[in-house]
């Protein structure tokens, strides 16, 4: 399976230290409720429709051979006959098709990320991979990292912990400089009916990565209105880092930008909050995060 990529982001200042680019691989074995990304979700190619960039001038349906396209349909595209071959956003005039999903060898990619060395060396930044989750591609990675090492390149990798551990520890770990893994829940039940897998494999691949020792390790957890955000997770997760001996844990707000994604991918509205979270409510959760800390030890550096 050739991996495919979403989008490679230049002069991102969030994804690790320093100015980087971000790549984001396409596939994830996971189905978070509460995905920001939902077009990385699915390996395959897809195809997008966005209303608002469509002039509706029908080059679309007169080209689709399987028929899949219906200008009296508000999604436009009948998503079981469509063979996501691509033709119908080749010929949109207005971009309101797009095609998801495109590969690049590593060498080609590599020249793509090269384009930013300086900025990287500057700023002490490099390349962080992302998806989706860019584990499902370890013999990619390890030909792609192999080539940024040979210009110095550091190398940060996020990823939902969701892999095989024994691949990811031969092929992926001796080129990476930092990892960010996501830790959703502490209760594997509430993971399961949240993503769709039990998370038993993620914690196990989280302690053994901080065994480690010759890479650094942050866990991040998504603040999900309802979902994460509350006492009883944040408390079960606070208390599994420490114990596993993490030196922080990343709070990330809530992010509902998927919403858009989800609607162009033919997909239901997810059934959360439209809005970001204000000011004050991410101030409460870190205040009670704190809380937590200093219940769990005085002496904790999370």
């Amino acid at each position: 399976m050739q991996p495919l990529l979403v989008d490679i982001k230049r002069g991102s200042l969030e994804d690790g230290p320093g100015i980087r680019s971000v790549v984001f691989f396409k596939g994830c074995p996971l189905r978070c409720v509460f995905c920001h990304s939902p077009e990385t979700q699915d390996h395959r190619v897809e195809i997008g429709f966005s209303v608002r960039r469509c002039v509706r001038c029908g080059a679309c349906a007169e080209i689709c051979p399987s028929q899949a396209i219906d200008m009296s349909f508000s999604g436009r595209i009948h998503r079981s006959k469509c063979n996501r071959c691509g033709a119908c956003a080749e010929v949109c005039p207005g971009g309101g098709l797009n095609r998801i999903g495109t590969y690049y060898s590593p060498e080609e990619l590599c020249e793509i990320l090269l384009r930013d060395i300086a900025y990287y060396h500057h700023s002490n930044g490099g390349v962080t991979l992302s998806g989706g989750e860019c584990t499902l591609h370890p013999d990619y990675l390890e030909s792609l990292l192999i080539l940024l090492k040979n210009h110095g390149i550091h190398i940060a990798i996020q990823t939902s912990g969701y892999f095989d551990y024994r691949s990811f520890r031969k092929k992926v770990l001796p080129y990476c400089d930092l990892v960010y893994i996501d830790v959703k829940f502490a209760d594997p039940r509430l993971h399961k009916l949240h993503t769709g897998k039990s998370n038993r494999r993620i914690l196990s691949n989280f302690r053994t990565l901080l065994r480690e020792k010759r890479v650094e390790v942050h866990p991040r957890t998504p603040l999900i209105p309802g979902i994460t955000a509350s006492y009883r997770n944040l408390y079960a997760i606070a208390q599994l880092a420490w114990e596993a001996g993490a030196n922080d844990v990343a709070l990330m707000p809530y992010n509902p930008m998927g919403f858009e994604m989800a609607s162009n991918l033919g997909r239901p509205k997810p059934q959360l909050p439209e809005e970001f979270m204000t000011p004050e409510e991410e101030k409460s959760v870190k205040e009670m995060f704190d809380g937590i800390i200093a219940r769990l030890s005085p002496k904790s550096t999370l």
